[in-house]
């Protein structure tokens, strides 16, 4: 059963694109990736910080192409916009990690994007 996203998920989906677009970082990214995530259990996000970044030597190292966001631990999905440093994006390893305040990792997960279409990437709890 796929899950909608709650309205606190995209107020601020939308407050974090009209960021981006009103300092002009997506006019000059040119591309991006979007999609959505979700916990394995299915519950809500634990609260934290989540990192959104392409995996890969170039992209891993431009401040651009990542995204932090912050989950208060009450919404199931998440949407996300990624910016790229090029249109023509081949396919890559979207990386997703959860920390909590004091640095601790809590969950990760990974997904291929694919030019052109949304990405889901499901979080699964680190065991430590």
């Amino acid at each position: 059963m796929k899950r909608h996203p709650n309205r606190r998920a995209i107020l601020f989906a939308a407050s974090t694109a009209a960021l981006a677009a009103a300092t002009g970082a997506s006019a000059a990214q040119g591309a991006e990736i979007r999609g959505v995530i979700e916990f394995a259990t299915g519950d809500a996000i634990p609260k934290g910080r989540l990192e959104v970044y392409i995996d890969g030597a170039a992209e891993a190292r431009a401040a651009a192409s990542r995204t932090e966001l912050a989950i208060e631990g009450d919404a199931t999905v998440v949407e996300f916009a990624l910016p790229t440093s090029s249109a023509d994006v081949p396919e890559a390893e979207i990386v997703a990690e959860l920390t909590r305040a004091d640095g601790w990792l809590l969950a990760r997960g990974a997904a291929l994007a694919k030019p052109g279409e949304p990405v889901t990437i499901t979080l699964y709890t680190v065991m430590y």
